[in-house]
């Protein structure tokens, strides 16, 4: 984006009038957004986004949900859409992040499974706490509480014998694994590719049906989904260590 400045004012406005809530980061690599309202309103915002030519081909993806699981509207300018600690190592055209790994749809997870069988390696690109509800069977759960934490743990030893492997990594929505399968191929890991779409455009084509398992966490008052009535509970209490996929804020009393 040439100026992310002008962007912000521009989708606050629109929010705004359109009575959406949610969190809105926009970055001079492009925009990522998480919004709530009413059905018809939704449909006006994406309408109105895609006008603008930088967001032609934008990814939209949907879930159950409202403007009440937010407590507000927030637009902010950041350096990075994801806070990795590497805004100038990126290199982002049209198409999205340079130097990525190869996107592959929910089918081609299976199909390279099919062909690689057990060298292919799912590596989440999310926290450990987002993991510990929800991930895919098998994966490398890197020990990490924030983006900023990837660059110096994808760096430890103890993942050199991956770097020849055939890695899949995954997130949410697409965003986070996209930027992350780029820092990975710059520190040696030399067979890359991302789920397009993450884990949402996974969840809707098998839901528990394949090869995910548990709680999808999400960063809004739901706090985590769950594909169909099939999905079990892989997470665990940290009192009574039962399993759960429930998420408290164990510090508010109430």
């Amino acid at each position: 984006l040439k100026d992310p400045e002008a962007t912000r004012l521009w989708q606050k406005a629109l929010c705004e009038k359109l009575g959406l809530k949610g969190r809105i980061i926009i970055s001079r690599h492009g925009i990522n957004a998480t919004l709530g309202g009413e059905l018809i309103n939704l449909k006006s915002y994406v309408k109105e986004l895609k006008t603008f030519k930088a967001f032609n081909d934008t990814r939209i993806k949907w879930s159950d949900g409202g403007s009440q699981n937010f407590p507000k509207l927030s637009v902010k300018v950041r350096d990075e859409l994801v806070t990795f600690g590497a805004a100038d190592e990126l290199k982002v055209n049209k198409r999205g992040v340079v130097g990525g790994g190869q996107h592959i749809s929910p089918e081609e997870v299976h199909k390279l499974i099919e062909k690689k069988g057990d060298d292919v390696t799912f590596f989440d690109a999310r926290s450990t706490y987002e993991a510990a509800v929800g991930r895919f069977k098998g994966a490398v759960v890197p020990d990490v509480r924030t983006a900023k934490d990837f660059i110096s743990e994808i760096e430890k030893p103890k993942y050199n014998k991956l770097k020849n492997k055939p890695i899949i990594t995954y997130c949410t929505g697409g965003i986070r694994c996209e930027i992350l399968s780029a820092l990975m191929k710059r520190r040696g890991f030399n067979e890359v590719y991302q789920i397009d779409g993450g884990i949402v455009k996974y969840g809707e084509k098998y839901a528990d049906e394949g090869l995910w398992e548990g709680s999808l966490y999400v960063f809004d008052g739901r706090m985590g989904t769950k594909f169909s009535d099939k999905a079990i509970d892989i997470g665990r209490c940290i009192h009574c260590h039962a399993q759960t996929s429930n998420y408290e804020n164990c510090a508010n009393k109430a």
